[in-house]
């Protein structure tokens, strides 16, 4: 497979250069676990890079649902991202404050709305940050209403039922985006009422072995072998999970970047795997 990193992925300097041009919006994906008291968007409001939104991950998803922002309706995507600003045919470039944890959520939920013109900045807000470049405080600017088309790509989502099927028959290789210790079960979960463990006949890539110490990502040609290592077939059909559905979204750009275009997030996640005591769970309590 092809090296596509450059497709998907922007650098700092890049974006530094490109500030402020007609058509590209920069938006802010920054999500933190609950665990860690933290409010992105306050954070957003002290400093962020100059011009961007901030993209409420939370918010812009299916609220109805008890499940942590599984994806919203592509009616209610379409219409927040009008309301943004953000319409048809503009260059989208993405970030969080970490350097690589949610801002990949957020450009997979573009991609499954239909954008293929959305990249996310490698290293993100923390890199930027660390060379010195400009920051800005301050609500949002205020940007007149844009036309934005949905045009959904369903083979980048899966559900618990498909995931059900992968994991007894085969079909599609399911891969766990969280740490060793948590996919052997040897670590609580972050979330409460969840059971520990993981999807029977998965195999664990845990997304932090993609990256490198500033946030950004390793080389396409180191990430394979994280893959390979792990005993995942980067060629055949995959399935990432995670927590729920925000650092798999790490591991389908990351393969992305490898020519894998359509390896898909499973939106529930633990959060609806582990909480469902009718479903298996490897190691067997």
């Amino acid at each position: 497979m092809p090296d596509m990193a450059d497709k998907w992925l922007v650098e700092t300097g890049w974006l530094a250069e490109r500030l402020g041009l007609p058509g590209l919006v920069v938006l802010d994906g920054s999500w933190h676990l609950p665990t860690a008291k933290r409010n992105a968007y306050e954070e957003y409001l002290q400093e962020h890079i100059p011009g961007a939104l901030f993209f409420d991950i939370d918010e812009i998803s299916d609220t109805s649902n008890p499940l942590p922002h599984m994806l919203p309706s592509p009616e209610k995507f379409a219409s927040r991202m009008r309301s943004m600003g953000i319409g048809d045919g503009m260059q989208i470039v993405i970030y969080d404050s970490y350097g690589m944890f949610s801002a990949a959520r957020v450009w997979w939920t573009f991609r499954v709305m239909g954008t293929e013109s959305v990249h996310v900045l490698n290293g993100g807000l923390r890199k930027w940050k660390q060379e010195g470049r400009p920051l800005e405080d301050g609500p949002p600017p205020r940007r007149g209403q844009r036309h934005f088309t949905v045009r959904s790509n369903l083979e980048l989502v899966r559900d618990r039922d498909e995931i059900a099927a992968f994991s007894a028959n085969g079909g599609a290789q399911i891969v766990d985006a969280r740490s060793a210790a948590r996919f052997a079960g040897k670590a609580p979960e972050p979330r409460p009422g969840l059971r520990s463990g993981r999807i029977p006949g998965s195999l664990n890539v845990p997304f932090t072995e993609l990256l490198q110490e500033d946030g950004s990502f390793k080389p396409v040609v180191e990430m394979r072998k994280v893959f390979e290592a792990a005993g995942v077939d980067v060629g055949k059909p995959i399935v990432n999970t995670c927590g729920s559905g925000v650092t798999a979204s790490i591991l389908s750009l990351a393969l992305a970047m490898m020519g894998h275009r359509n390896a898909a997030v499973y939106d529930g996640s633990w959060s609806e795997w582990g909480a469902d005591a009718s479903l298996p769970i490897e190691p067997k309590g």
